[in-house]
């Protein structure tokens, strides 16, 4: 007997499992807050206004897209437009320039330092709109006494800010010393003699900011952000270009290092500790011989015997009358810091030392002992020119660099503000 023909054995296809790798697929709305980010921060980067078909082909996005994004940028008070401009060498409808707006939205930079405690507004073309500076002696102080007198700075600003109806993005506290990345700390300020202090904490809970983001900065790492700022503008170039070595000088020295306009905190601002002679005296930090007891401002006023209430311009004046104990903590002042800066650039590799904060009004006294040492000791000045430049940020830079970190947390996700406004 014959037997049926089986069926042929039907067999299900194999799952196909791909590896899961953890990265979420982007979504369209991610596009476009990415998208609102590029064109807020190439306006704002401009040396000068410009059109939405300018925009179109700086940042390769369609001119549809563009439009609706500016739009939006409009709406929610961060750009303006400024008067049509008629083009001589073209017909069609005349280009409308556009420039971040001057009252939509500011960031607030509040400092503290030995001397002074101060405030600035800064709105998001880099205009300052408002300021106050409290002159004082900070030294060893509590730091419930200075935050209260800071919060009072603070809320005098935000309730006139809030009665024009301006929004405040966020608050930046500048210290000098070493702070928390990402977090309310300051870890240790020497000259202020801080230690595991909640500044965040303190602010928010002294200050009437409500509900406005606090954040905490190293005064140097926030000056240099201010200096590269300040360069690109005036170069007219993106401040994405930017890298320099960047020293400074308030009370003490610090140093930071700035790569693509931006400064990284996984390096020790703290360059004043930097020891350049172990037999040297002994510093406030526990160490003996650290490039502070010969470059800090006190330092150098105590060695021209000048008192702490000197400015640097009583100092420059001292040195330049030939007063020998000005000349001689001039020169130990240029040396020790062409002693740190030549080993600094042993380790990172720039082309471009910046010197700011009070070193501004000295820099052409101190450029030359620093060029000597760069030129004996650093390796790789035997291959490239290393220059020394003056700061361009102006004084207050920490101030400014401190409103600057709140508005460019704006610029990199502007949705967010556009969404809570």
């Amino acid at each position: 007997m014959e037997q049926s023909a089986r069926p042929p054995a039907t067999s299900r296809p194999a799952v196909l499992r791909l590896p899961d790798h953890g990265i979420p697929a982007a979504r369209q709305s991610f596009l476009r807050e990415h998208n609102l980010s590029l064109v807020l921060r190439h306006i704002i980067d401009a040396p000068k206004p410009i059109s939405r078909a300018e925009l179109a082909k700086a940042t390769g996005l369609a001119r549809a897209t563009v439009s609706a994004l500016v739009d939006l940028l409009i709406a929610g008070d961060l750009l303006v437009e400024l008067d049509p401009i008629e083009a001589a060498d073209r017909a069609g409808r005349p280009a409308v320039p556009l420039a971040p707006s001057g009252h939509g939205v500011v960031g607030l930079g509040l400092g503290i330092q030995v001397d002074h405690i101060g405030a600035r507004v800064l709105d998001l073309a880099g205009n300052v709109i408002d300021e106050r500076i409290v002159a004082g002696n900070f030294r060893a102080s509590d730091p419930a006494l200075v935050v209260a007198r800071l919060a009072e700075l603070a809320d005098r600003l935000t309730m006139a800010l809030i009665r024009s109806g301006t929004r405040v993005a966020g608050v930046c506290v500048s210290v000098p010393g070493s702070v928390q990345a990402d977090g309310p700390l300051v870890r240790y300020a020497p000259n202020l003699d801080w230690h595991d202090v909640d500044l965040v904490g303190m602010v928010r809970a002294k200050a009437d900011l409500g509900d406005i983001p606090i954040h905490v900065g190293n005064d140097t790492d926030l000056g240099a952000r201010a200096e590269a700022r300040a360069r690109s503008r005036e170069r007219a170039t993106p401040r994405q270009d930017e890298q320099f070595l960047y020293v400074s000088c308030e009370i003490g020295v610090g140093g930071a290092i700035v790569v693509r306009g931006e400064t990284t905190g996984s390096w020790s601002a703290e360059l004043g500790h930097v020891v350049v002679d172990r037999a040297g005296p002994p510093c406030g930090c526990g160490a003996r011989g650290c490039l502070e007891q010969y470059a800090g401002r006190d330092s150098m006023f105590a060695h021209a015997g000048l008192g702490l209430g000197s400015s640097m311009t009583d100092f420059r004046r001292a040195v330049d009358a030939g007063e020998p104990a000005a000349v001689q903590a001039l020169s130990e002042a240029a040396e020790a810091l062409g002693l740190a800066i030549a080993s600094t650039l042993n380790l990172v590799n720039f082309d471009t030392v910046v010197l700011g904060g009070g070193y501004v009004e000295l820099a052409d006294l101190l450029v030359p002992t620093i060029t000597r040492h760069i030129r004996r000791r650093t390796l790789a000045s035997r291959w490239q020119t290393i220059v020394i430049e003056v700061g361009r940020a102006g004084a207050m830079a920490p101030l400014t660099g401190a409103a600057l970190l709140v508005l460019d947390e704006v610029v990199a996700n502007p949705a967010m503000l556009l969404a809570a406004g």
